[in-house]
C-alpha cells in the first residue's frame, strides 16, 4: 500500500524541480527606479571600484567572473549588446548572412541590420540574450535600436522597428532580464509599457530630454549620458526631470562626471 503514496511524493517532487534558468524566469524582474546612479563602461579595462550602484559593461568583452565579482559588490550589471546593427569584430559575426548587413552607421566595423528579417535575426539575438542570461547579468542594453531613422540600406519603417524593438524586450523577459530602450525617443509612448528603463545619449544638448518623461512617470530609470556638454549646462535640468545623468567620453572608458 505503500507504491502509491511514494510515487505521488516522487510527482510532487519532481513537479517542483526547476533550472536555473525556469526559475530566473519566473523571479521578478529588477526595475531601476528614477535617479538611481550608473557607471557606463564600454572600453579599457574595467574600474569596479566605481561608487555606482548599476555598471553597464559589454556583454561579450566580460565573463561570469567579472559580473559575479560586481554583484558581491552590490551592484546591479546590464548586459550591453549591438542588436541593431553587425559588429565584424564579434565572435559571431560569420553567422550573419550578407542579405541582412547594410550600411555603415558611423562607427567603424559596423553596419545597420535588416531588422525586417527576423526569422534570421530572432535566433541570432537569442544566442546572445543566452550568453548574457548564462553570464548572470541583471538586464539587457540593446543598442541601435532607431535604425528606421537612419541610412540603413533597407526600407525600414516605423512598425518595423516597433516589432523588432519589441521581440527583444521579449526575449530578454523570457530570459528574467530587464531590458532597456536605447534612443528611439519617437516612439518611447508606444514602447514605454515594453521596456524597463532607457538610455539616451546627449538628449540636453538637442533639447529632447522631455521626450523620456514617460519613463519617469511609469516609475522606471532614464540612464543618460552627455559627451560634447559641460555639467553645468544639463545637471540641474537632469535632476528636476529626475534623469540618472553623467558626462562621458566618447570612447566610454572608466572615467565619469555624475551629476
Amino acid at each position: 500500500m505503500r507504491r502509491p503514496i511514494l510515487l505521488l511524493a516522487l510527482l510532487l517532487l519532481l513537479a517542483g524541480c526547476t533550472t536555473d534558468s525556469d526559475s530566473r524566469a519566473s523571479a521578478p524582474r529588477w526595475r531601476p527606479r528614477p535617479g538611481v546612479a550608473w557607471q557606463w563602461q564600454l572600453s579599457g579595462r574595467i574600474d569596479t571600484s566605481v561608487d555606482a550602484p548599476v555598471y553597464d559593461i559589454d556583454g561579450f568583452d566580460h565573463s561570469g567572473a567579472t559580473v559575479a565579482a560586481l554583484h558581491r559588490k552590490g551592484r546591479k550589471v546590464i548586459c550591453y549588446l549591438s542588436t541593431g546593427a553587425w559588429e565584424d569584430w564579434r565572435p559571431d559575426a560569420k553567422k550573419f548572412p550578407r542579405s541582412v548587413i547594410g550600411k555603415g552607421n558611423g562607427w567603424k566595423g559596423e553596419r545597420w541590420l535588416d531588422i525586417r528579417r527576423t526569422n534570421v535575426l530572432e535566433p541570432l539575438m537569442a544566442a546572445r540574450l543566452d550568453m548574457c542570461r548564462d553570464k548572470g547579468f541583471d538586464a539587457v542594453e540593446p543598442d541601435n535600436m532607431d535604425g528606421y531613422r537612419n541610412t540603413t540600406g533597407f526600407p525600414l519603417t516605423a512598425a518595423d522597428q516597433l516589432r523588432y524593438n519589441r521581440l527583444l524586450a521579449k526575449l530578454a523577459h523570457d530570459r528574467g532580464m530587464a531590458v532597456g530602450l536605447k534612443n528611439d525617443l519617437d516612439q518611447i509612448p508606444r514602447l514605454v509599457k515594453d521596456f524597463d528603463f532607457a538610455v539616451n545619449e546627449q538628449c540636453a544638448q538637442y533639447g529632447e530630454c522631455a521626450a523620456l518623461k514617460p519613463f519617469v512617470e511609469a516609475d522606471k530609470a532614464v540612464f543618460h549620458v552627455e559627451y560634447e556638454l559641460p555639467t553645468s549646462r544639463f545637471c540641474a535640468q537632469s535632476r528636476r526631470l529626475k534623469l540618472s545623468s553623467m558626462l562621458k567620453k566618447y570612447e566610454l572608458g572608466a572615467w565619469r562626471r555624475a551629476c
